[in-house]
């Protein structure tokens, strides 16, 4: 009977779709129940334990097949990170840049070294230590939103996050001609595939973005279709990226930072995504969770946990001490510094790049940097809250110090009302002076 489907039935991307948020939604319940737990690691474990190295409920082709869902993901957390980054401003701030500098070439030069010692050969030491260098905004963007951060820590730590992603993408486009030499690839595809990648994607990032630029200011008054035309671009910009082979990771990202450094009143680049955005973030996080294997996080566990404490170190540091030289409070460096630990989006698009072109090389990647995407992903969302917390610009120290500042109610503990009744017993005065009818002297109550 042909009218009846086919048996088995297969989990296509539209139901793996909802198969990720209904497996995300749990372990973010999950998260909540237990108040030590972050809600991203919460995503993380029931991916994992839902993935190949759990139950096999994603199998491989299932999470290949699903790749297109994760791309969307980035792409819409990438733009609205391109976003925040305006280059006008970093022309008349430039510490900023000097800053991102400083931590990207120190945190390479720190994870080269380490990689090296290990007896890694130099050029796949060089790869790593690119895509390491790379931060989440995945993470950022999440905890910021749960925690209600506010403030120009908050701000600085986006700004520098995609100043981060643009250098590491940048280093990798660096580092890939390397490696295709050790292949014995032609000079035209040493000299040309990084060059059409890099210049490709940031033209056809810059093309969208004008086009996006356009529509937007000429349709101000219909602001109910703003988010559409978003959406609609980004999506436009990666079906383009992947049938002319760009990068659907760097197209994004040159979107929201072309958009903001064009707009004068922050049409288009200040635009809420809502609470639908979060939908993307749980997906990103299952899907992560998932494609963890636990054999050969054991296998390389000594190289990533050393990584791990290198990178937070070389992160840590470079922008602390960087941000101190250029007149910055010590809190100020320190806590933007602990934002740039969490690695995540970036990291795994550069992962599944570099599979594609050095596929030798694919299960080492993949296993040394996953792993370490695996605990970062772990630690990280803590130490961003401890960090928002540290620069004091969460929502709930903000409303701690408009409470403070506020006058305090008169209620005392028995339910009566505080009065000053000094001004009753106050003593006549030693000059007999006419007295002009006044009001009647009245009690001055505190507002609630």
């Amino acid at each position: 009977m042909e009218f009846l489907p086919a048996w088995p039935l297969t989990i296509t991307p539209l139901s793996s779709f909802g198969l990720l948020l209904l497996i995300g939604s749990l372990g973010g319940y999950l998260a909540h129940r237990i108040s030590w737990l972050p809600s991203i690691t919460g995503f993380m474990l029931v991916g994992f334990l839902v993935g190949p190295s759990g139950l096999g409920l994603l199998t491989e082709s299932v999470l290949k097949d699903s790749r297109i869902l994760i791309d969307i993901a980035l792409a819409l957390i990438l733009y609205r990170l391109g976003s925040s980054l305006d280059l006008r401003f970093l022309r008349q701030s430039p510490r900023l840049l000097v800053i991102a500098l400083v931590e990207s070439s120190l945190t390479f030069a720190a994870v080269f070294s380490l990689l090296w010692l290990f007896q890694m050969p130099l050029v796949l030491a060089a790869l790593i230590a690119a895509i390491l260098v790379s931060s989440s905004p995945a993470v950022l963007l999440h905890v910021a939103h749960e925690v209600g951060a506010k403030g120009p820590v908050t701000e600085t730590a986006k700004s520098l996050v995609a100043l981060n992603n643009l250098l590491s993408f940048l280093a990798f486009a660096f580092v890939v001609p390397v490696l295709l030499v050790e292949q014995d690839a032609s000079w035209q595809q040493i000299v040309l595939q990084p060059l059409y990648l890099l210049l490709g994607s940031a033209l056809l990032g810059g093309v969208i973005a004008c086009g996006l630029h356009f529509l937007t200011s000429r349709t101000q008054s219909a602001v109910q279709y703003k988010l559409a035309l978003v959406v609609g671009a980004l999506m436009l910009c990666l079906g383009l990226a992947q049938q002319l082979k760009l990068s659907a990771l760097f197209a994004p990202l040159v979107v929201g930072i072309v958009v903001r450094s064009m707009e004068r009143d922050d049409v288009v680049s200040a635009l809420e995504f809502g609470s639908a955005f979060e939908l993307f973030f749980i997906v990103l996080f299952v899907f992560a969770g998932a494609n963890l294997h636990f054999a050969e996080l054991v296998a390389f566990a000594p190289v990533i946990m050393a990584l791990v404490a290198v990178r937070c170190a070389a992160k840590w540091f470079g922008v602390s001490v960087s941000s101190v030289l250029l007149g910055q409070t010590v809190r100020t460096g320190a806590s933007s510094g602990l934002l740039l630990i969490p690695m995540a989006g970036l990291a795994i698009g550069l992962v599944q790049s570099s599979s594609q072109l050095v596929p030798e090389h694919a299960a080492v990647i993949s296993a040394i940097v996953l792993g370490a995407v695996t605990v970062f992903e772990t630690i990280g969302p803590p130490i961003a809250s401890y960090a928002f917390r540290l620069a004091g610009e969460t929502e709930a120290q903000a409303s701690a110090a408009m409470t403070d500042q506020a006058p305090q109610h008169p209620w005392q503990a028995d339910g009566t009302v505080a009065v000053d009744l000094s001004a009753l017993h106050a003593p006549e005065p030693t000059e007999a002076v006419p007295a002009e009818p006044s009001a009647p002297k009245r009690f001055k109550f505190w507002r609630w």
